[in-house]
C-alpha cells in the first residue's frame, strides 16, 4: 500500500491547518493511505500547533489508524487510517485552540461510523480565527443536518483566549448516506437575533453595549425589522476565564441563516466590537447568496460525500471554499462547478452557483 499513498501540498491555496480538516478526514473516509507536506508552509509560525495535532490525533484514534510525523512544529506527516469506529472520542488541544474546527475534522468521519458517537472536545469555544460554538449551533447545526443527519451539541464549559478549558460534547448518529442539499432561493430576511455575552470578571454592562451599538448599526440599513440581541452574563461554573463577544443570526422566509460575529479584545471597545459583527451581517446579506462567507467552505466536504447533485448559492467564492474544493476534487473524485449566477435579481451581485456531484459515499457498516 505504500506506494499508493496519496500526496497532498500544504502549503498551496489556503495553505493552512484546513487542509489537513479536509484531507485526513477524507483519507479517514475512503481509507486512503495520505501523505501531507510543507504544512503550514507560509505561516507565521509554520508546521503543526497544538489545535492541529490534537485533530489529527482525534482522527486517527476515531479509525484505530497509524500516524507519523504528528509533533508541533512538524510541517510533514503521514496517516494510514483503519475502521471508524463509534463510540466516546476525546481530543483537547490543551489551549484555546477551537473545538469548533475538532469538530470540522472529526464530524464527517464519524458519520460513517459502525454505531453512534460521542465525541469530547476541549478547548475554545469563543475563539479567534474559527467559528465561535454559537455560530455552529445557530448556524451550522441547522443547515448541516439538511443532508440528513442529526447532532446535538451540549456546551459544558466555554473557554476563551488565551486559557481554553472549554468542553462541548457533541452526539452523532451515523448514517447509511449523505442526502445532497438545494439551496439556491435565499427568500426574505424574516428575523434578526443574537446574543452578546460576557464571562469571568467582565460586567455584563459590556455586553449591554456590544448589544445597543449592533442593533443601531442593523437599524440604519434594515428598518422594518425588531432585531433582538439577549445581552448575557455567562454562569460562573459554566465559563473559564474571561471573555466577552456577539453572534447576530438573521433568518429568512426560507430559512436561510447568515451570521455576523465578533469577540471582544482587550483595549477595544465594546461599541466597537458590536458595530463590527454588525457590519459582517449586513455585508452577508448584500450578497445575494443561500449561506454567509463562513458557511460555504464548511459544506463542501458533506457535498462531495452526498449521493445526487448539490447546489448552493454563494457571495464570491472564499479562498478557504477553493482549496477545499480543490482537495474534495483531488482525493474524493467529486465533481465542482462554480458559475456566475445567472438570476435576474443577482445580475448587479457577486452572486455564484456552487454544483457538485457528490460521489454518494456509502457507510460500509450500515
Amino acid at each position: 500500500m505504500e506506494g499508493q499513498r496519496v500526496e497532498v501540498d500544504g502549503g498551496i491555496m489556503e495553505g493552512g491547518g484546513q487542509i489537513l480538516r479536509v484531507s485526513t478526514a477524507l483519507s479517514c473516509l475512503l481509507g486512503l493511505p495520505l501523505r501531507v507536506q510543507k504544512i503550514r508552509a507560509g505561516r507565521s509560525t509554520p508546521g503543526l500547533r497544538p489545535q492541529h495535532l490534537s485533530g489529527l490525533e482525534m482522527v486517527r484514534d476515531l479509525c484505530g489508524g497509524h500516524l507519523e510525523g504528528a509533533e508541533i512544529g512538524s510541517t510533514e506527516i503521514t496517516f494510514t487510517p483503519e475502521k471508524i469506529r463509534g463510540g466516546v472520542h476525546t481530543a483537547d488541544t490543551k489551549t484555546a485552540g477551537s473545538v469548533c474546527l475538532l469538530m470540522q475534522v472529526s464530524m464527517p468521519c464519524v458519520l460513517f461510523a459502525a454505531s453512534p458517537s460521542e465525541l469530547r472536545l476541549k478547548g475554545g469555544t469563543n475563539a479567534e480565527m474559527a467559528p465561535q460554538i454559537d455560530y455552529t449551533m445557530m448556524v451550522f447545526k441547522p443547515i448541516a443536518e439538511k443532508f440528513g443527519f442529526t447532532f446535538n451539541c451540549d456546551i459544558k464549559t466555554r473557554g476563551y483566549y488565551p486559557k481554553g478549558g472549554g468542553e462541548v460534547i457533541v452526539r452523532v448518529s451515523p448514517v447509511k448516506r449523505l442526502d445532497p442539499i438545494n439551496l439556491t432561493d435565499r427568500g426574505s430576511v424574516t428575523k434578526i437575533y443574537g446574543r452578546a455575552f460576557v464571562a469571568g470578571v467582565l460586567p455584563l454592562k459590556v455586553a449591554k453595549d456590544m448589544a445597543a451599538a449592533a442593533v443601531r448599526c442593523i437599524r440604519k440599513e434594515i428598518r422594518d425589522l425588531y432585531v433582538s440581541i439577549q445581552p448575557v452574563q455567562e454562569a460562573r461554573d459554566q465559563a473559564f476565564g474571561n471573555g466577552s463577544g456577539i453572534i447576530i443570526v438573521a433568518e429568512t422566509s426560507t430559512g436561510c441563516l447568515f451570521a455576523g460575529s465578533s469577540l471582544g479584545k482587550r483595549g477595544v471597545n465594546a461599541d466597537k466590537v458590536g458595530i463590527e459583527a454588525a457590519e459582517m451581517l449586513l455585508a452577508n446579506l448584500r450578497h445575494g447568496g443561500t449561506v454567509d462567507e463562513y458557511l460555504q467552505d464548511q459544506l463542501i466536504i458533506f457535498m462531495a460525500l452526498a449521493n445526487g447533485i448539490s447546489r448552493i448559492k454563494t457571495g464570491s467564492v472564499t479562498l478557504h471554499t477553493q482549496t477545499a474544493i480543490h482537495f474534495a476534487e483531488q482525493l474524493a473524485k467529486a465533481k465542482f462547478t462554480v458559475k456566475k449566477s445567472e438570476e435576474e435579481e443577482d445580475a448587479t451581485k457577486d452572486t455564484y452557483v456552487n454544483e457538485c456531484e457528490g460521489i454518494g459515499m456509502a457507510n460500509p457498516h450500515l
